[in-house]
Parts: C-alpha cells; sequence; structure tokens
C-alpha cells in the first residue's frame, strides 16, 4: 500500500491504518510504503517524474499494488501543464508494470482530464493503467468516468467509513470525566484538521448567544504549518474567547482522543465550506451521534439513509439547527416592520441591533448601540489602512522570450521565502486595521459608561 501513515496526523494516514488492519484481518500480508517518515516498512519520496520511476522499480515484487491518492502526493504542488503530463507517463509505467492495481481517490481535479493537451492524454493514459479505481460518492464515480474515459465497471463507490473500528471502550460519562466536561453539559462538537475550508468558525457564530448549559467545542490541529492555516487558528481562538461557551482545543488529537470526544458530544457540527466526503461524519455514525453539516460536495449522497443527520445550506440554517438541537428554537425574529428610509440610517441601525440581540437569545444593553455617525466614524478611521490592499508577488507574464523565462525562473527560486513574507505583511495589514476599528470601538464605550 502507497500511503502517508501514522504517526504522521493526516486523515489519510489514518484511512490507511484502518484499511491495512482491515487486510490483515482477512489474511493478506501488507507492506506499507510511505512517501515521508513514519511507521511504514519502506519510505520513498514520490513527487514527480523519479518518484514514480522509482516506484517503478519497487511494484514488480508484490501481487497487489494500492495507492491512497491525492495529487500532492505525485505531483509537485503549482506543476504546470508540462510537468503534470511528465508526472502522469511516470505514475503510467509504474502502474503498468504492477500485476494488478488498486488506487483509492481521496481527492483529484478532474478538470486536468479535460481536454487534447498533452497534460489531458497523459492524465486519461494514467487512469486506463488501473484495475480498480475506489471513490466514495456516485456523483465522484461519475465525475470520474466522463473526465477521465476510464471504463464505468472499474469505478467503484465504497462507504466512506467501511473499515473503521472505535479506538476507545469508554461510554458517555467516563468520557466526559475524563476531558472535564460536567455530565449535565449540552455539548457541540468541531473536530478534525484546523483550516478555512472546514468552516469552524461558522459553528462558532452560529452558537453565539446560546445559554448555558449549551457549549461548544472546537478540537483540532493545524494540520500544515502554511501561513494561512496558522493565521486562521488564531483568528479562530480570538473568536473562540469572545463567545461564551465557545472553547477552541488546538493541539495534537490521537485517534483514541478523538473518538472520546465524540462519544462525550451531544452533537456533531461540521461546517464545512468545501469537501467532498467526510470521515468525521462516518466516526459520528460509529458513536450514534447527531450530525448537523453543510450540504456542500457529495455530503448529501454520504448522509442519504443515515439517522440523525441534518444538512443545512446557510449560515442562518446552521444557527436555526443549533439552535433548536440545544432545546432553543427561534420564533418569530423576522415579524415586525423595519424603519423606513425617512426614519433615518440610527433608527435602522438600531433595529439590527435589536434584532441581533434577539437572535442571541438576550435582550439589547444599554449604550451598545451603534449610531450612524459612530459607523461613519470608524469606517474613516480604518479606511486609510483598508485601503492599501493586499501585496502579492508580480506576475512573470506570458509567453516563451527570454525576460519572461528569467522571472519564472527566479519566482521559483525565491518564491519559498518570499510569500512567507507576503503573507505576513497581508496578516499585519488585516490586523492593524481591526485593531484599529476595535479601539474606536472600545473608546465609545468606555465614553458611554462614563457619562
Amino acid at each position: 500500500m502507497v500511503s502517508p501513515y501514522p504517526p504522521l496526523r493526516d486523515g489519510i494516514a489514518a484511512y490507511a491504518l484502518q484499511s491495512v488492519r482491515a487486510l490483515r484481518a482477512e489474511g493478506h500480508d501488507v507492506e506499507v510504503l510511505s512517501p515521508g517518515p513514519s511507521a511504514a516498512h519502506h519510505h520513498l519520496d514520490l513527487v514527480g517524474p523519479r518518484g514514480a520511476l522509482a516506484l517503478a522499480k519497487r511494484v514488480r515484487g508484490y501481487d497487489r499494488l494500492v495507492v491512497q491518492f491525492h495529487p500532492d502526493f505525485f505531483y509537485p504542488i503549482g506543476a504546470s501543464p508540462t510537468q503534470r503530463a511528465a508526472v502522469s507517463a511516470a505514475l503510467a509505467a509504474a502502474f503498468r508494470l504492477a500485476p494488478h492495481v488498486e488506487v483509492v481517490v481521496h481527492e483529484i481535479d478532474y478538470r486536468h482530464g479535460a481536454g487534447a493537451s498533452p497534460a489531458a492524454l497523459a492524465a486519461r493514459a494514467l487512469w486506463q493503467q488501473v484495475d480498480r479505481v475506489t471513490v466514495h460518492s456516485e456523483s465522484e464515480r461519475t465525475a470520474f468516468v466522463d473526465a477521465f474515459g476510464v471504463r464505468p465497471d472499474r469505478v467503484h463507490v465504497t462507504e466512506h467509513g467501511a473499515a473503521f473500528v472505535p479506538h476507545t471502550h469508554l461510554d458517555r460519562a467516563a468520557a466526559r470525566r475524563s476531558l472535564g466536561i460536567d455530565q449535565d453539559a449540552f455539548v457541540f462538537l468541531s473536530i478534525g484538521f484546523v483550516q478555512p475550508h472546514k468552516g469552524y468558525d461558522r459553528a462558532v457564530r452560529a452558537f453565539q448567544g446560546l445559554p448555558a448549559p449549551a457549549r461548544l467545542d472546537v478540537v483540532g490541529s493545524v494540520r500544515v504549518e502554511e501561513p494561512q492555516f496558522v493565521a486562521y487558528a488564531e483568528e479562530l481562538a480570538e473568536l473562540a474567547a469572545d463567545v461564551p461557551g465557545a472553547t477552541l482545543h488546538l493541539g495534537f488529537v490521537s485517534d483514541e482522543l478523538f473518538d472520546r470526544w465524540l462519544i462525550a458530544s451531544d452533537v456533531v457540527v461540521l461546517p464545512y465550506r468545501e469537501i467532498w466526503s467526510s470521515g468525521v461524519v462516518e466516526r459520528a455514525r460509529l458513536f450514534e451521534r447527531p450530525v448537523i453539516a453543510t450540504r456542500v460536495g457529495a455530503l448529501a449522497e454520504q448522509t442519504a439513509g443515515m439517522p440523525d443527520v441534518r444538512l443545512v445550506s446557510s449560515d442562518a440554517e446552521l444557527r436555526d439547527a443549533m439552535w433548536e438541537a440545544a432545546g432553543h428554537p427561534r420564533h418569530g425574529l423576522d415579524a415586525g416592520p423595519w424603519p423606513s428610509a425617512d426614519e433615518g440610517r440610527a433608527a435602522i441601525q438600531a433595529a439590527v441591533v435589536e434584532r441581533a440581540a434577539a437572535m442571541r437569545g438576550g435582550p439589547v444593553a444599554s449604550g451598545t448601540a451603534t449610531d450612524a455617525t459612530t459607523v461613519r466614524d470608524r469606517a474613516r478611521a480604518t479606511a486609510p489602512l483598508r485601503r492599501v490592499g493586499e501585496v502579492h508577488l508580480p506576475d512573470p507574464g506570458h509567453g516563451r522570450g527570454m525576460r519572461v523565462l528569467a522571472r519564472k525562473v527566479v519566482r521559483r527560486l525565491t518564491g519559498w521565502q518570499l510569500q512567507p513574507v507576503v503573507d505576513h505583511v497581508n496578516a499585519l495589514t488585516r490586523a492593524t486595521a481591526e485593531a484599529v476599528d476595535r479601539t474606536t470601538s472600545g473608546g465609545e464605550g468606555s465614553t458611554r459608561t462614563g457619562r
């Protein structure tokens, strides 16, 4: 089996471990080749044509080659069409040498199979060498067949959690004691790698205003120390700190701890911005935990027939679902007329504040309404910062001239050093604008209190 492998903190690594255990339980002798340091039997850098050709030297001695596929394992990040074509051709050669090839597709860009370019032709030729392709939904199966021209009988759908087994035997009371959670608390749980597309900030905002004993625990770690992921984790921590009852538990989560959190929860909240299928949904199903998730990717197909799964299509629906689950359904929040334009912006703003407070489940605090003058003052204070705009590395341009080629070479050689600086500058700009905004808001509040 070719896959990342524990102790690497990676969802595909965890999936591979459970697949290996299932194969061994069936009596198979399984060896694992990992693209990085791990507990696997073999390790090999698989990125690029050389990696694929090195794999080709090792596959003949096995009866089956099973690949847990993610493009980043084989293709350089940001690869050009020429690079993709070279990697696909090398992988096709490796697969052709193996007696039997099975590939489990965890992520793929179907656009790479479209058209008549060398890269598209090489991609389709690669997938013709695979005896069995496994995906996790019918929509993925259809998209794969259409994109790469693979015979439909070679592409199979399997449940994401087909090989999942529990990693703890604690009951709910014991799990809660071990995590320091009150037995009478109503626990919402968002768990997994902390990344922008997971949308955990949406859960925190939807939870805001729910009274005790409701609580929201966001549990996970940053998978890759990329600037945008680290920045998102920091913003999420700050957001959770401002919402009573919400807590971000940032750090490594073992398989056993992951399952302990699931058992301790009442409802699992997965407000994904984008995803195809979810391993967390399957683990929640394993422990019979209700799930609230966004209707993205193939989650509707994955959860079809699952009891206690509610799919939502907007932040408002997410909020409604969480509040109803906690026993606080929201009624009549849109009743009543809005102030007219003739009454002025201050009246409209006051109505917005009042309704927002009602949605949070509490009254409007005196002295907290923001009038039109205050809004204009705050906008004026942060306007110079917002006009700065984001910094980006210059585009090397297009064409085949020597100047363009030289710029592309320089960009490739220096980008790894300069991009973190660019990301940090943009983060500083956003943080400064937010700090000025908060300072202005805080100053106004203290002045009102003084009066």
